[in-house]
């Protein structure tokens, strides 16, 4: 542990850096944690790097801050809130005891864990171990304390903590004079936030996986009216995360005391960036609060945008532009459109298409790599966005006022391409070329850092090595990936399945978590085109009744028609695997070797013949009170194969790391062995010519569930360029059922 808690020593020296300097070090982006060892990247990012306004003055809030855990969750009756947290919080001595878990949950896990007959027997946590109080500590921001990289590693059920720094206001007096806002911005705190600032209440959150922003301007203004403005003030979070409650969506973050089966350690609190930004009382506002730009009509090469604006006051005029560029040449500029009275956003269309002077400004080694003539890179001169060919346009938003004066500017970028999943030959079309998609499911986990990337670099590290193997692109699998993630993966070219972390009991309750967060994760990832389909719910986790519950399937065709409004631009993954209600896609989830996937593959009557012992679409429900038609596969929907795979290799014998828990689906004996299933798996899966992708499980290995192509730290079991050769070799062969020399 020493190589963590001196990291916190000089992360804490490098905050004082980042305040004293406008924040342009970030402390997160700075350092990459392995497994033993601490490396110093020179990079400076931003959070929220595809959506940044030109004059940024922000700074961040990861380091060191105080953590205390509130077990008897006395801290709101006691108003820590209002002075700074205590030194110690006591622990009631009847809490000193094993936990306990009703029989539902124990029921839940034995239904959806793979090899439940393995599962560990009283995997409760232990309430208090053992002492009289908790200490306040020192935690390492944004990694939650389970993780070694907080600089606490506790594995103990915390459902309530308390965080606590000093802010000041970065604003500079110009600024304040100008009006601008100082917003406090989260990526993501799991599970419900309480903010307050110097005991001033300021707002809430509820959702683990998606952003929130509070405008903390006044609070701070009323402490700093009778103080120095340069003065700190404190910053108070109360973060509840149920251990037990599977209403929650938490995807694969355990209930039990030890991670098993499929399921991994839970993740607490603070996980994702924390920093302060200077804005413009009045600004452009990003897709999580109403921006979006639709960039799918390639034929017209027209990108449609719905710019929407944070701050405006009533009848206020307001005005805004947008304009592209491609490779730093001005493609084009909108007239300035006005801000309707009765709505705070307005509609702009702006063709992409370069004329033939932007062609003939376009470097000839540009050219050369994106020939004119390739349909698969332009259509009339539109630059087109795919895996192989990831061009994007630089798009510019500005704000003016009503004396035409320039209120804000943002920068960030769109890439051209449709998606196309109803051609009726059961092919995925992208920019009108049928595409195999070879995907892998990528669960974002780190051994040091849990869910929370040790560096921004990880992220892309992650979707080079996948694409070191052939593949091109990912199932994100539980989880609402940090958003640098999305930008690289546009930049990269890399297809991404956008997927919500699932809960495991159905409710009202959980229906109304689950519908918040969902669209809340939705809005936040819709401008970039890496995403290609969505998929809200896997497995049936949640919704364990759908065979005969009527309540269950209508929420399953809630969400696919929610997603849908919102985002029609997509496909839908309504239920990954089996038990579809309303998709657009016939997925199903096969862990058989070679052979068993051969017969699945080969013909629609085996994709739909049961999987796991659930139909593949629910059948008709019929009863004297109430009837459901129930669901069937489209004609001439593209079948996909969402899960295969999961091979894990044999531990050498006298592997001092090799683990008793450690377990894949099949068991390979070496590397080789490992690349022969690989190749006969895959090979199975597009023989036929009917699935047209997959989702190989998975990445990396995570804690116990070691089949990942790569170890925890990011090492190659297996040869990367054989795995592309067979990933290649398969794509060639599905593409010559459908014609396509592509």
């Amino acid at each position: 542990m020493y190589y963590v808690r001196s990291w916190l020593t000089v992360a804490a020296v490098l905050l004082a850096i980042s305040v004293r300097f406008g924040g342009r070090f970030d402390i997160f982006s700075s350092f990459s944690i392995g497994s033993n060892t601490m490396s110093v990247s020179a990079a400076q990012i931003y959070p929220r790097p595809d959506f940044e306004r030109t004059h940024l003055l922000w700074t961040s809030l990861n380091g060191p801050w105080n953590l205390l855990f509130d077990d008897e969750d006395v801290g709101l009756s006691a108003r820590w809130q209002s002075n700074d947290l205590p030194s110690q919080a006591l622990i009631a001595r009847d809490r000193v005891k094993e936990e306990s878990v009703d029989t539902k949950v124990t029921q839940i896990t034995q239904q959806i864990a793979a090899l439940p007959e393995k599962l560990l027997q009283k995997n409760l946590f232990a309430s208090g171990q053992g002492k009289a109080f908790h200490n306040k500590q020192t935690i390492n921001v944004p990694f939650v304390f389970q993780t070694p990289a907080s600089g606490i590693q506790d594995f103990g059920a915390h459902e309530v903590v308390w965080y606590e720094r000093t802010i000041s206001d970065i604003r500079t007096e110009t600024q304040r004079q100008q009006g601008y806002r100082l917003v406090l911005r989260f990526g993501a705190v799991d599970y419900e936030a309480n903010v307050w600032v110097n005991g001033q209440y300021v707002g809430s959150h509820r959702g683990g996986h998606v952003p929130f922003d509070m405008d903390i301007s006044d609070a701070i203004i009323t402490r700093q009216t009778l103080i120095s403005s340069s003065s700190s003030v404190r910053l108070t979070i109360r973060v509840r995360d149920s251990t037990y409650d599977l209403t929650q969506p938490r995807g694969k973050q355990y209930w039990g005391a030890k991670p098993e089966s499929i399921f991994y350690r839970p993740s607490t609190g603070i996980w994702q960036s924390v920093w302060l930004e200077s804005v413009p009382s009045v600004r452009i506002a990003d897709s999580s609060h109403g921006t979006i730009i639709r960039s799918d009509d390639i034929e017209s090469g027209e990108v449609h945008a719905k710019i929407s604006v944070q701050g405006r006051l009533v009848a206020q005029k307001y005005s805004v532009e947008l304009e592209s560029s491609f490779r730093g040449i001005t493609i084009g500029k909108s007239p300035k459109v006005g801000l309707p009275r009765a709505a705070d956003h307005v509609n702009i269309d702006l063709n992409m298409r370069l004329s033939e002077q932007h062609v003939g400004e376009l470097p000839q080694h540009l050219l050369k790599d994106l020939p004119l003539d390739d349909s698969r890179c332009w259509l009339n001169r539109l630059a087109l966005w795919s895996p192989n060919y990831p061009s994007l346009y630089d798009i510019t938003l500005r704000l003016y006022d009503s004396m035409d004066q320039l209120v804000d500017e943002v920068k960030t970028t769109t890439g051209m391409r449709s998606i196309s999943w109803t051609n009726g030959d059961r092919t995925f079309k992208l920019n009108g070329h049928t595409i195999f998609q070879s995907l892998v499911l990528d669960q974002g986990y780190w051994p040091e850092t849990g869910m929370t990337p040790p560096s921004a670099d990880s992220l892309k590290v992650d979707i080079e090595l996948s694409k070191k193997m052939g593949f091109n692109g990912c199932r994100k699998h539980q989880k609402v990936e940090d958003p640098i993630f999305l930008y690289w993966a546009d930049r990269l070219g890399y297809l991404v399945w956008g997927e919500m972390a699932n809960g495991y009991e159905f409710s009202d309750e959980y229906v109304e978590r689950f519908n918040q967060e969902w669209v809340e994760a939705m809005k936040r990832d819709v401008n970039h085109p890496c995403v290609v389909v969505w998929t809200p719910i896997n497995e049936s986790w949640g919704y364990p009744s759908l065979k005969n519950s009527i309540e269950q399937r209508n929420h399953i065709r809630s969400l696919y028609f929610i997603t849908k409004t919102l985002d029609p631009s997509r496909a839908i993954n309504d239920n990954c695997g089996w038990e579809h209600v309303q998709s657009d896609l016939t997925t199903f989830h096969e862990y058989g070797d070679a052979s068993v996937m051969a017969n699945a593959s080969a013909s629609i009557n085996g994709v739909l013949q049961k999987k796991a012992g659930r139909d593949m679409f629910v059948l008709p429900i019929t009863s004297a009170a109430r009837n459901d038609n129930g669901s069937r596969d489209q004609d001439g929907a593209p079948v996909l194969c969402t899960e295969c795979g999961g091979i894990n290799i044999a531990a050498a014998k006298g592997d001092a790391s090799a683990k008793a828990d450690d377990w894949g689906y099949i068991t390979a004996s070496d590397s080789q062995d490992l690349l022969k299933r690989i190749e006969d798996l895959i090979m199975s899966i597009v023989r036929s010519g009917l699935v047209s992708g997959f989702v190989y499980t998975q990445l990396a290995d995570i804690e116990q569930e070691v089949n990942g192509l790569y170890t925890p730290d990011r090492k190659e079991k297996l040869d990367a360029a054989k795995v592309r050769a067979i990933l290649f070799e398969a794509e060639k062969v599905y593409l010559s059922h459908h014609n396509n020399g592509e």
